[in-house]
């Protein structure tokens, strides 16, 4: 059995409970994990640094949380870039076929700028389908990820049932403050 404090001693897990020892809200560190995931996968390669820290600082989050969280999920914006443009093709009627690692990575080879022209309606095509699947994905995320934080945050702090008030308001779908 473990002890009610008991927190998972993972390496990547210590930057979010010392922030929940901090005092920031379970719902701020929720967000912050939820945006640093979608923000962290864009299909537009060399934009994750800024739209992390335009989030952060528009809505208050920790800037080194949600950069950690970016960088975590580095890997998946390229796994994802392909993924991302072939949507992007099917939805807007495009020719997806010539969408391809080896395309792409032959067109940056030949030269970054006459890539950059190719790939420009793509890249915004790609863009709306992250936008809508970001949406739904970020909101999803974030009604996961609440609960998650405040059960941690109880076990960081026992003796207490919320950093903000009472536990139902967030659990009955309430949490407008946040």
């Amino acid at each position: 059995m473990t002890s009610p404090d008991f927190v998972p001693n993972y390496r990547w897990l210590k930057p979010f409970v010392q922030l929940l020892r901090q005092g920031v809200s379970p719902e701020k560190i929720a967000l912050t994990i939820a945006l640093g995931v979608v923000l962290g996968v864009t299909p537009v390669l060399g934009s994750t640094v800024l739209l992390c820290t335009l989030a952060a600082v528009v809505l208050r989050l920790n800037l080194p949380a949600i950069q950690l969280v970016n960088g975590v999920v580095y890997p998946l914006q390229f796994l994802l870039l392909i993924p991302f443009y072939r949507l992007g093709a099917w939805m807007f009627g495009a020719d997806a076929s010539t969408i391809s690692l080896e395309g792409v990575a032959a067109l940056i080879r030949a030269g970054v700028g006459q890539a950059v022209r190719n790939l420009w309606v793509v890249t915004m095509h790609a863009l709306v389908a992250w936008l809508v699947l970001g949406a739904l994905t970020s909101a999803l995320l974030y009604v996961v990820l609440v609960p998650l934080v405040h059960q941690m945050w109880r076990r960081i702090h026992p003796s207490v049932s919320s950093p903000h008030g009472s536990l139902d308001r967030t659990s009955a779908g309430c949490a407008d403050g946040e």
